[in-house]
């Protein structure tokens, strides 16, 4: 194989509560953001992100890139609970940095956004999600945050 091939899996957009910033930690500085809901949907699946369950343990490294690590439930509109979790990178400029914390809108063309979620799930239905690759391409907005979810073939 010379190539990675993908097929689209989802686009999913969390809504996020404010941010609580814990400070610099010996690790970097820590921000949880909590999840307050969301939506996905795709060819082969939809539904809803549910509220309360997931946040990003997001850590701002000393080089200035932010690592996310996050955890949500998805459920299907079929009823299917999913767990999704993922790690992922965004970096940028510090002058598309301080817009974003700012909370201006910056193109998704501006800085590098991935992410490497993995599923598990006690659904039959969606079973063959707990034996995939995905890579997620992330776009920050001011109020969400909206991934392009993507099966590695």
């Amino acid at each position: 194989m010379t190539e990675l091939n993908s097929r689209h899996l989802f686009t999913v957009t969390l809504q996020l509560h404010p941010v609580e910033d814990v400070g610099n930690t010996p690790a970097g500085q820590r921000r949880v953001i909590p999840i307050s809901g969301g939506e996905f949907s795709g060819e082969r699946m939809r539904g809803s992100v549910l509220p309360v369950v997931g946040a990003d343990l997001l850590l701002i490294r000393p080089d200035g890139s932010s690592q996310q690590d996050v955890r949500l439930l998805l459920k299907t509109d079929d009823g299917a609970l999913i767990l999704m979790t993922y790690r992922g990178v965004r970096h940028t400029s510090a002058e598309v940095n301080a817009r974003l914390a700012r909370g201006e809108p910056v193109a998704a063309s501006e800085y590098y956004f991935r992410t490497a979620p993995f599923f598990e799930t006690s659904s039959e239905k969606y079973g063959w999600m707990n034996r995939i690759v995905a890579v997620g391409v992330g776009d920050r907005k001011p109020d969400c945050v909206i991934y392009e979810v993507f099966e590695i073939l």
